[in-house]
């Protein structure tokens, strides 16, 4: 190429980072080996949104170029402009050194034309005769202190822990007028990328959300002019318009939405399966009317036929954790009303539970024995003196549920089986989402997740565990069995399995009679 024609390619490439990584820049392809960095019409749509905007986030799935495209793009801002800076945050040390491979790569695949001479080359950092450079950095704490940055880009956000406290770190290093670029594939909620994604779809921050769909890759769904790639791979044993089936078969449900539908809904190790959790989370309603300066979410009115469970979890009341309660309707599982707020006095949340437990027909109130719940007993049955707190199965004297290590297991888990099965319909987003983040963690704890609460998780585990003890022990549920008479509703299964009740015989043999008939004239 002569000296006129490079010329005009190299302000080609100044002007255009698209032209310049199309045309340009080499990558390593995992079939093809080293390619030239053909950019597909998602790649482009993503440089152009970060040429646009000066805080970026982008919803990511696997193996769609995008580090790639990160790595590239800082390349070309190091080699056209002057004192630039860019700063790359990984995961660890073994990603950070090979996102800076990858742009050494394609440095040294460059024409000798566009290649600004090295001034600085190690293991972290790429410096050029601009003076612009490169750093790429593990993650860690105080990773972000100290560095100052035109292009600050976070890889895999979602899965870097103390991120809280890296992004406080490093956001004053673009605060004076750098720019941004976060990128992850999505790993459950509660964290900060879900919630500076969650902000920049809300409008709450300043960020521009980019979504890419594993459908817009041709790689992984046939589109036209790429015939001569689909050649390729069926060589090496891929047919692309198998390859949903194919992939969706060879991994699990959970990891399909985290790695390709991009979901956020029950990706991270929830306790609950993500599939439940996605179709609780999309079945949520609005309330029919608020209660106690929205406080309590009420779906459901007292029916005068119905029995309820009035479940409490209770805490200080100091902006804390929060003190919460449900409301289920026995007699057909759903929810009736909620409760939250982490500001009430322990004596005026005994004051609210009893005033809608007695509205809910003298509903079964059953709180937690713990420190703090030993004081609200004490004000619900002493003082106010409600007349149906629940009583210890162990210790007959003693009011409430103790959660001893083993109780908290059993009841956990009795409340996953009652919401998978729909035994306990949830209508409130408060508890939807703290389910959400409900997790299991790397040492088998089961937990809210980090900077989360599970007080409306916990309050639902005791629920399910007095709508087990109930159905079992009482003839609440052979009662209940006629009550579509009254009421027009059927009965949840769980009450029509009840409606006969195993009974001795003279012989030491088990009959079963059905109680109906005491109920009926």
């Amino acid at each position: 190429m002569d000296k006129n024609s490079a010329l005009k390619e190299y302000r080609k490439c100044k002007k255009d980072p698209v032209y310049f990584l199309s045309n340009y820049v080499h990558v390593v392809h995992p079939i093809r080996g080293l390619v030239k960095f053909d950019l597909y019409p998602f790649q482009k749509r993503i440089i152009n949104e970060v040429q646009t905007h000066r805080f970026n986030i982008l919803r990511k799935f696997r193996q769609a170029g995008c580090t790639t495209i990160a790595a590239a793009y800082s390349l070309w801002l190091i080699t056209f402009q002057h004192h630039k800076s860019v700063v790359i945050l990984s995961m660890g040390d073994a990603e950070s050194t090979e996102v800076l491979a990858r742009i050494k790569i394609m440095y040294d695949e460059l024409p000798p034309w566009l290649q600004a001479p090295k001034v600085e080359d190690n293991k972290h950092t790429l410096k050029l005769s601009t003076q612009s450079f490169i750093k790429s950095r593990p993650s860690g704490p105080s990773s972000g202190r100290g560095l100052s940055g035109s292009l600050l880009i976070i890889d895999e956000c979602a899965f870097i822990e103390n991120i809280s406290k890296i992004w406080e770190a490093a956001y004053p290093t673009i605060s004076t007028g750098g720019s941004a670029f976060i990128l992850s594939t999505v790993n459950g909620i509660g964290n900060l990328y879900h919630s500076l994604y969650q902000g920049a779809i809300d409008g709450t921050n300043k960020f521009n959300a980019i979504d890419i769909n594993w459908e817009d890759h041709p790689e992984y769904k046939r589109a036209e002019g790429y015939e001569w790639m689909y050649k390729i791979m069926l060589e090496a044993g891929i047919d692309v318009d198998k390859w949903e089936e194919t992939t969706r078969a060879n991994i699990p449900y959970r990891t399909w939405l985290q790695e390709y539908e991009c979901e956020f809904l029950g990706t991270g190790e929830t306790y609950v399966e993500g599939s439940i959790l996605k179709h609780i989370h999309e079945h949520t309603v609005e309330p029919e009317y608020k209660k106690y300066h929205g406080r309590m979410e009420v779906w459901e009115e007292p029916h005068p036929a119905h029995e309820y469970v009035l479940a409490a979890d209770t805490s200080i009341g100091r902006e804390r954790d929060y003190s919460a309660f449900h409301v289920i309707n026995l007699y057909t599982g759903n929810q009736a009303a909620e409760f939250y707020s982490n500001k009430i006095p322990i004596n005026e949340f005994a004051r609210v539970i009893a005033t809608e437990g007695t509205l809910y027909n003298l509903a079964y109130v059953i709180p937690e024995r713990n420190t703090i719940g030993n004081n609200l007993i004490e004000y619900l049955f002493s003082e106010i003196q409600y007349e149906n707190v629940w009583q210890d199965l162990t210790k007959p004297n003693m009011f409430g549920i103790q959660i001893t290590g083993g109780v908290r297991d059993s009841v956990i888990a009795l409340m996953e089986e009652f919401v998978r099965l729909n035994k306990i319909k949830v209508n409130g987003i408060r508890t939807a989402k703290e389910l959400l983040t409900f997790i299991i963690d790397e040492n088998g704890k089961v937990k809210a997740d980090e900077n989360c609460h599970d007080d409306l998780v916990m309050s639902l585990c005791f629920a399910a565990f007095a709508m087990k003890h109930l159905y079992e022990t009482t003839p609440m549920g052979a009662s209940q069995g006629i009550l579509s008479e009254v009421s027009g509703v059927a009965p949840m299964p769980e009450i029509q399995r009840l409606q006969q009740y195993p009974m001795a015989t003279a012989y030491g043999g088990v009959t079963k009679e059905d109680l109906q008939w005491i109920l009926r004239k």
